[in-house]
């Protein structure tokens, strides 16, 4: 009985979106459980997805928080 989860920042994928639409989360959920069943033979019937949405300033990466990255980021691409 697999579960998955997957962790994404909130934050849309498109101009004024603020997290990931539901079509979005669809495909998220039918494609690993698609996966799993491809690659392990495991059933749809016994997979889980989770899916959560984390904000932007709870997930940190090179020491800081997301937006401080992208930050130096683009200072540093000029």
């Amino acid at each position: 009985m697999p579960y998955v989860n997957i962790k994404v920042t909130r934050e849309g994928t498109a101009p004024g979106a603020d997290a990931t639409t539901l079509e979005q989360k669809r495909a998220l959920i039918q494609g690993v459980s698609q996966l799993l069943h491809d690659v392990m033979g495991k059933p749809h019937d016994t997979t889980f997805v989770v899916i959560e949405e984390v904000e932007l300033e709870n997930w940190g990466v090179g020491g800081v928080t997301t937006p401080q990255w992208r930050a130096r980021r683009r200072a540093q691409q000029g």
